[in-house]
C-alpha cells in the first residue's frame, strides 16, 4: 500500500524556531565548544539553568553535549584502613550534559 501525493503532503509542525533563532543557537554551540576545548581534563563546576550543580573533568564536548567525568575525589565511602590499591569503579561515570541547559562552567 503506498501513499498517494495528498497524503505525503508537508508535515504540519508543532514547533520550529526561526532561522535567526537557529543561526543565533549554532553561533552559541561554536562559543561554548571552543571555550570549553582548552580545558578537557581539567577539573570545574557545571552548574545547569536546573539549578543541579555537578563536579568533574571536562572529557569531551561535541554535538552540542558536554561529557563530565564525575570526580568523586574525597566521597570514598568505605570501612577499609586505607585506600584501595587500584581506581574504583565508580570514578569513571561520564555524565552527559546538554550545552544549552549549562548556566556556568567554572574551573576549581
Amino acid at each position: 500500500m503506498s501513499l498517494t501525493t495528498a497524503e505525503r503532503s508537508e508535515p504540519k509542525y508543532i514547533y520550529k524556531p526561526e532561522p535567526a533563532l537557529v543561526h543565533h543557537l549554532k553561533s552559541l554551540h561554536d562559543h561554548v565548544h571552543k571555550t570549553c576545548a582548552p580545558h578537557f581534563h581539567k577539573l570545574v563546576k557545571v552548574e545547569t539553568m536546573d539549578g543541579d550543580v555537578f563536579e568533574g573533568h571536562i572529557v569531551h564536548c561535541d554535538k552540542g553535549i558536554l561529557y563530565l567525568r564525575l570526580s568523586t575525589e574525597g566521597n570514598e565511602r568505605a570501612f577499609f584502613p586505607a585506600p584501595l590499591p587500584y581506581p574504583s569503579p565508580y570514578s569513571s561515570f561520564v555524565l552527559p550534559l546538554v550545552l544549552f541547559n549549562l548556566l556556568a562552567i567554572s574551573l576549581l
